[in-house]
């Protein structure tokens, strides 16, 4: 057998302490969440995407920021062009990020012109893409429309009512940062290698692209879909518990209070004209879920996240289901590139140990 290793093992590292940051304090137990100490709700309230894009990268509250949506080179739109149709818009994406990375060849260390530059740049590639699929050309940036509205105008070609582009801007404040997740840890670990800026974020959307990381909303406009009615849900939430499944939209890996970005997005969500009729069944099903969820789950703390109500404002906001986790992309390009910055101004290779739990030494056979 192995020597014994007594070194803690947490699986899937939870509870461990991998890093120091000051970009966001996430407060499970409470039910908070500070970018840089700023709760989110006033910053729903009172920011903007480029505002706070600008929080994470300097750590300073700019009163005014803009941020509009970037120019695509003609390489871009090729590969984008050649790309099936059939393709999943993450990996349009990636793929954009990529060749992003392939033309400007940022350096090593990553800089907060690089994060500008290609947080502005992946919304118009996914507009791009979202166009050229649907037998459309892609449509030029806007430059006096903030990153939220532009990406709007350059799916639809009009421009974005107000509310929808305040509403879908709210949503990239909320996705913006969120501790070391998944995808934010991959990025980490990319740039801590000294690679680039385009690495770590492509890298960041493929592990954000893993469906219990970044797909929950669409899941969420699936199942509510599959209920019906709230008349339905009790029952459908019942077999589906019975079965094993999650009820997607509820339970988070920290929060065990009712998730933050939630409050704040369901506040946005209920001033969204064009979708009453499908909130009211969603803050109906929410009530019921969470009674159920508490009634068959009584030892754990199951509480909405921050995707249930994410579904409420992208579906309100035009975008069809299969954008969604892309979208969600877009608004945390903020948070994975501040990362990086600061990943990079003390760098360290992650690199965690391991436990063998192998076969012993032995020799090959005769």
């Amino acid at each position: 057998m192995p020597d014994p290793d007594t070194r803690a093992y947490s699986p899937g590292l939870e509870g461990v302490v991998a890093g120091e940051t000051e970009l966001s304090l996430v407060d499970g137990e409470q039910g908070r969440l500070l970018y840089r100490g700023y709760p989110i709700g006033q910053l729903v309230e009172r920011g903007t995407f480029a505002q706070v894009a600008e929080l994470l990268w300097s750590g300073e509250w700019p009163t005014q920021a803009h941020l509009p949506a970037g120019p695509l080179p003609e390489e871009v739109i090729a590969l984008l062009r050649g790309l099936p149709a059939e393709t999943v818009p993450m990996d349009a994406l990636r793929s954009a990020v990529s060749l992003w990375g392939a033309l400007t060849r940022p350096q090593w260390p990553p800089t907060a012109e690089q994060a500008r530059a290609l947080t502005a740049f992946s919304p118009s590639a996914l507009a791009a893409f979202a166009r050229l699929r649907g037998g459309q050309e892609p449509i030029e940036p806007d430059e006096s429309l903030d990153l939220a509205a532009g990406f709007l105008y350059q799916l639809t070609g009009e421009r974005p009512d107000p509310a929808a582009a305040r509403a879908l801007d709210a949503y990239f404040v909320v996705g913006a940062e969120h501790g070391f997740n998944a995808s934010t840890f991959t990025a980490r670990v990319i740039i801590s290698t000294r690679s680039d800026l385009a690495s770590a974020v492509a890298g960041a959307i493929g592990a954000l692209k893993g469906p219990i990381h970044g797909g929950a909303p669409t899941e969420v406009v699936n199942q509510l879909h599959e209920m019906g009615s709230a008349d339905q849900a009790e029952r459908w939430i019942r077999e589906a518990v019975g079965r094993g499944e999650r009820i997607m939209g509820f339970g988070h890996r920290v929060y065990r209070a009712y998730d933050p970005r939630a409050v704040a997005l369901r506040s946005v969500a209920e001033r969204l004209t064009g979708v009453a009729d499908w909130l009211a069944m969603a803050v109906q099903v929410e009530d019921i879920a969470l009674r159920v969820l508490a009634e068959l789950k009584p030892h754990r703390v199951i509480k909405t996240n921050v995707e249930y109500y994410a579904a409420a404002v992208l579906q309100g906001v035009g975008l069809p289901p299969d954008l969604f986790p892309a979208t969600f992309a877009l608004a945390r390009h903020a948070g994975w590139t501040a990362n990086c910055l600061e990943q990079a101004a003390a760098n360290r290779l992650i690199r965690p140990a391991v436990r063998y739990v192998g076969p012993a030494e032995r020799s090959l056979p005769a």
